[in-house]
C-alpha cells in the first residue's frame, strides 16, 4: 500500500466489518487515521445487507479487516467481485489467537449434516462457500472477541501489519495507541474476573440465544449448557424436539436466565422462559454495539456491560433451588 508521507492520514482508507472491530481499530489508529464504518446501528452481521455505498467503501479501501469463518456472510461475494486493490486481513487467520471449536457436545449437534467437516484449520477448503445459514458446529468458532485477552493478540498483530504494510504511517504513534489499548484490555480482564467472584462455580452456567460465548466461557470458567438457535446464524430456528431438550437442560441446571441478543429476535428465548416460569431473559450485545448512552457503544463498554449483566443475573438470590450435585 503506497501512501505518501504527507497524506498518510488523509488518504489511508481502512474498512473493518463489524462494529466491535471498528471500535477497537479506531482506538488503535488514534492519531494516524479514522476507519470507515460499514454496519451502523445495532444490526446483527448475520442479517446485514450491503448497500451500494458500502460496496464503494470496499472498492476504494486500502485495508479491509474482517473476522471470517462465517460471521460476515455479506462479505463473501464482495471479496470475490468488488474488492480490487485492498489488503484483506482475516482475523481468524492470526496465528496467535487460540482458536476454539464449537462445542462438540451441543445438544443440537445433529442439526446439520457435518460429519465430513471435522477440521476447519485448512482455510482453502471453504474459502468460497456461502452456505453459512446452517453453519456446521464442528468448525472453528470465530467469536474470539468475547474474550478481551484474545483481543490483545489482535491489537499486536494489527499494529505490526500496518507498520509493515503502510508506508508513511506514524509507527511510534500507532505503537503508543496500540499499547494503551492493550493495557485497557488487560485492565478490563481483571475487572471482569472480579465481577465473577460473586458467582459460585456451580452457578457459572449459560444458556444463550446463539453460539457466541465459548471464548468467554473458556476464559472465565463458565459452562455453556445450551443454545436456543442451533447454528452460527441468528436466523435459524430450533425444532420442537430441540426446544424440549433445551428446557430439560435449563431445568436440570436451575438456570436463572437465558441470555439473548439485542440485535436479533428473542422470541424463542421469551417463549421458553414463559413456559418454564421463574426465569429471566437478559439481552446482551454480542456481535454489534449499542447506541451512545447504551453502556455498550464501544467494544470495551460492550464487554463490561455484557458481563455485568451476566454476573448480576447469575449471582441474584431467589433462584437458588437445591442443587443435587
Amino acid at each position: 500500500i503506497l501512501v505518501s508521507t504527507s497524506s498518510a492520514r488523509a488518504e489511508l482508507k481502512v474498512v473493518p466489518t463489524i462494529k466491535p472491530l471498528h471500535s477497537l481499530i479506531a482506538n488503535v489508529m488514534d492519531g494516524v487515521g479514522e476507519p470507515a464504518l460499514i454496519i451502523e446501528g445495532s444490526t446483527s452481521p448475520h442479517s446485514f445487507t450491503l448497500k451500494p455505498s458500502h460496496a464503494k467503501l470496499l472498492e476504494e479501501a486500502d485495508i479491509i479487516f474482517w473476522i471470517g469463518e462465517g460471521i460476515e456472510t455479506f462479505m463473501e461475494r464482495p471479496l470475490e467481485s468488488i474488492v480490487k486493490n485492498a489488503e484483506v486481513v482475516e482475523f481468524m487467520e492470526i496465528e496467535s489467537i487460540n482458536k476454539l471449536k464449537f462445542r462438540e457436545e451441543s445438544i443440537f449437534e445433529d442439526h446439520d449434516d457435518h460429519d465430513d467437516h471435522d477440521d476447519h484449520d485448512d482455510h482453502d477448503d471453504h474459502a468460497g462457500h456461502d452456505d453459512h445459514a446452517g453453519h456446521d458446529h464442528s468448525g472453528v468458532d470465530p467469536h474470539f472477541f468475547t474474550d478481551p485477552l484474545q483481543m490483545v493478540e489482535v491489537v499486536e498483530a494489527l499494529v505490526d501489519f500496518m507498520i509493515a504494510n503502510v508506508s508513511g504511517i506514524d509507527a511510534d504513534q500507532l505503537r503508543a495507541s496500540g499499547d494503551s489499548y492493550v493495557q485497557q484490555l488487560q485492565d478490563l480482564h481483571d475487572e471482569i474476573q472480579e465481577m465473577f467472584e460473586a458467582v459460585p462455580v456451580d452457578k457459572r452456567v449459560l444458556v444463550t440465544n446463539h453460539e457466541v460465548f465459548n471464548y468467554f466461557a473458556e476464559q472465565y470458567d463458565f459452562e455453556i449448557v445450551g443454545t436456543v438457535i442451533p447454528s452460527l446464524s441468528t436466523t435459524d430456528s430450533a425444532s420442537a424436539k430441540q426446544l424440549t431438550e433445551l428446557m430439560e437442560v435449563i431445568e436440570s441446571h436451575h438456570v436463572p436466565a437465558i441470555f439473548a441478543d439485542v440485535a436479533s429476535s428473542d422470541r424463542l428465548a421469551a417463549m421458553i422462559a414463559e413456559e418454564i416460569g421463574d426465569i429471566g431473559v437478559v439481552n446482551l450485545y454480542s456481535e454489534s454495539l449499542g447506541e451512545a448512552g447504551s453502556g455498550a457503544s464501544t467494544y470495551l463498554d460492550m464487554l463490561r456491560t455484557n458481563y455485568e449483566r451476566i454476573a448480576t443475573a447469575l449471582a441474584a438470590e431467589g433462584h437458588d433451588h437445591d442443587h443435587d450435585h
